[in-house]
């Protein structure tokens, strides 16, 4: 049997790169970086960054998340603690997505209520919040107000449209919804950001009757609020349920 060569193998590199989406003034909005460095520099992308050879892939995702936009993940283990809803997405691997070598990224769809202005780490100079249905403007891809639409560099473009599918799809039956809350809301607040994730428009009493009538969703925390003007509005937290029975469907359109 032949010894091992490991230059007999191609190199690649593995990458996480990150699908960080929030409700911001009623609109779903994603993270998106100026890239510092080439290749495509100065344009627009997605979140991420290279895996070093002493972590696994969740650990990456949550440095990366934290280096490029000052994020923290929610820690599983302390349930109390703020902080992102951070899981896998899926795994990219086309041989020319990225024309330095071949590079495998393992993208994460990150949740988070609504969030300040981001800070710009690592090789990004510049980190924004952008309305989801701008980032998928294929007439000329996103720019700002001031500049020429660029399409997002590499992938992320694909990347980016999988994750927005997937929460679309998860907080049908799955009370993710509540990652885009704060501890305590109403439940008008819970519906804007199902429309604003499904973008369509929800009649409030049956969706107050839904998701109060789900079993584990919604659980009363005992205050109410006049933070969205008129009457006091009832407040909720996450219940304890993982899984939605019954799903709360989307509509169709």
């Amino acid at each position: 049997m032949s010894p091992y060569d490991p230059s007999a193998y191609p190199p690649f590199a593995v990458t996480v790169d990150l699908v960080v989406l929030t409700v911001r003034r009623h609109a779903l909005c994603a993270l998106v970086v100026r890239r510092g460095e080439a290749p495509f520099q100065g344009r627009w992308a997605l979140p991420g960054g290279f895996v070093k050879g002493d972590e696994d892939l969740g650990a990456a995702a949550a440095r990366e998340l934290a280096e490029e936009t000052g994020l923290c993940a929610h820690d599983p283990a302390s349930p109390a603690a703020n902080g992102a809803h951070l899981e896998q997405l899926a795994t990219y691997g086309a041989p020319e997505r990225d024309p330095r070598m071949r590079v495998v990224s393992v993208a994460h769809l990150a949740l988070a209520p609504d969030l300040p202005a981001p800070r710009a780490g690592g090789d990004a100079n510049s980190a924004r919040w952008a309305p989801v249905d701008a980032l998928f403007d294929h007439e000329g891809g996103f720019g700002r107000d001031d500049e020429q639409p660029t399409p997002l560099a590499f992938d992320h473009a694909r990347i980016l449209g999988d994750g927005v599918e997937r929460a679309r799809s998860k907080i049908e039956y799955s009370s993710l919804a509540t990652a885009f809350c704060p501890a305590e809301f109403t439940v008008g607040e819970l519906r804007r950001v199902y429309e604003a994730v499904w973008g369509v428009a929800l009649d409030p009493r049956n969706f107050h009757r839904k998701v109060t009538g789900t079993p584990g969703f919604l659980v009363p925390s005992g205050g109410t609020t006049t933070r969205q003007g008129g009457r006091p509005a009832q407040l909720f937290r996450a219940g304890g349920a993982t899984v939605l029975n019954p799903p709360m469907l989307r509509p169709e359109v």
